[in-house]
C-alpha cells in the first residue's frame, strides 16, 4: 500500500512539473527563456550571486544543491527545469519537486537546512 501512495506521489510531482514548466515556457518573456541555458555556463560562484542568494557562499553546499537540479535535469531532460529548480536561491517548489522525483524524501530537512544556510536574506 505505501509503495501505492509514493508512485502515486511521484506521478504527481511529474504532472505538476510538466505542467508548471509548459506555463512558464509560455507565459516567459525571450530573456527568461534563456536564463537557464546561460547559467549552466556560469562559474559556481558566478552562480551563487546571480541566483541572489543573500547567505553564506559554501562551496561544498551550492554544489550539492546544484547537483540536485543537474541530476533533475538529466531525469526530465527539460532545459527550463535545471533554472527553475535553482530559482529563488532553491527554495522554489521546482527544488522540492526534484527531490520528490529523485527519491530524496528522507533528506529534505538536510537540504532545506543546507538551503537556508546559504539563501538567508
Amino acid at each position: 500500500m505505501h509503495h501505492r501512495s509514493a508512485s502515486i506521489s511521484t506521478q504527481r510531482v511529474w504532472a505538476f512539473m510538466a505542467l508548471a514548466l509548459v506555463l512558464q515556457m509560455v507565459s516567459g518573456s525571450p530573456a527568461q527563456r534563456m536564463s537557464p541555458l546561460l547559467s549552466h555556463h556560469l562559474s559556481k560562484r558566478g552562480g551563487f550571486l546571480d541566483l541572489q542568494c543573500k547567505g553564506v557562499y559554501e562551496s561544498s553546499i551550492f554544489a550539492k544543491l546544484d547537483r540536485i537540479c543537474e541530476d533533475c535535469y538529466n531525469l526530465f531532460r527539460e532545459p527550463k527545469l535545471q533554472g527553475l529548480c535553482k530559482s529563488d536561491c532553491f527554495s522554489s517548489d521546482y527544488f522540492k519537486g526534484c527531490l520528490e522525483a529523485l527519491l530524496l524524501n528522507e533528506e529534505m530537512d538536510k537540504f532545506a537546512k543546507m538551503v537556508e544556510y546559504i539563501g538567508k536574506k
